[in-house]
């Protein structure tokens, strides 16, 4: 799989140096260097045709717009990546959190209503497959 990230971004690279480099003959053009303009255009136009063909190798990629944004906004998109596994950490805990509150609720359930109703909950228990009553 990195391998054709690899193979885009050295497509990619190449064709932001030709880009580079046609904006430099653009900006200083003289009639002499219109062979090396067209030599460029050429090699822009190549260029473009090999991202194309590395597009059908990736078309299974799909990049949340999100990371777009970033871009847009001159962010890191690698921040985007941080701050999603950060929210799922927080979650993750919240979830925990809740799960232990329900695990503690339910001792004390048993526990009370063992109190309560004890020939129930022996039943329970057993159905349940637990042998003794909670402490």
């Amino acid at each position: 799989m990195a391998e054709k990230f690899d193979h885009l971004e050295e497509h990619l690279e190449k064709f932001v140096e030709n880009i580079r480099q046609l904006g430099i003959i653009v900006s200083d053009f003289q009639p002499s260097s219109q062979a090396g303009l067209n030599q460029k255009l050429n090699f822009i136009v190549t260029g473009l045709q090999d991202i194309d063909k590395c597009r059908q190798q990736l078309h299974d990629i799909s990049v949340p717009l999100e990371v777009f944004e970033y871009i847009d906004q001159g962010r890191n998109p690698q921040l985007y990546t941080k701050e999603c596994l950060e929210r799922a950490l927080a979650k993750n805990e919240q979830v925990k959190g809740k799960i232990d509150t329900m695990k503690k609720f339910k001792s004390l359930l048993i526990q009370e209503l063992s109190k309560v109703f004890p020939e129930d909950m022996a039943k329970y228990r057993s159905i349940r497959g637990e042998d003794h009553p909670p402490s």
